[in-house]
């Protein structure tokens, strides 16, 4: 099992705005084999590590300080080698509408049931 989630994605960047949430994701993701390589509170950090470290994928929290994620997802739209995005929130899908389905992100995730296995078939989708 660890070996189909190195094989589907192996670098992560976590962008949330909440230190202890990223802590905790990057712990889960890095115990099943993940390389996380990018840790950000804000989409203009996030925007600048995606850039630089060119990451597989990227867990992306909706509600950011500066840019929500829809909006950064139109910046990550511009990328030649653009990441799998899965968005993520304590809310439900639901209540974004449809800008979720609309976003272009692989899928979305709710931060209570992130798991290796819930990305890896969010990943997997893609």
């Amino acid at each position: 099992m660890l070996w189909e989630h190195q094989r589907m994605a192996r670098t992560v960047v976590i962008v949330d705005d909440h230190a202890d949430f990223r802590a905790q994701a990057m712990e889960l993701l890095e115990a099943a084999g993940y390389e996380v390589v990018g840790s950000c509170p804000d989409g203009r950090s996030a925007l600048d590590a995606i850039s630089e470290v060119r990451p597989d994928v990227v867990l992306l929290d909706i509600q950011l300080p500066d840019i929500d994620g829809f909006r950064l997802m139109a910046h990550l739209d511009a990328l030649s080698d653009r990441p799998t995005v899965v968005l993520i929130s304590t809310r439900e899908a639901v209540d974004y509408g449809g800008r979720v389905a609309r976003s272009g992100a692989a899928g979305f995730i709710t931060k209570a049931e992130l798991s290796v296995d819930a990305l890896a078939r969010v990943v997997a989708r893609r």
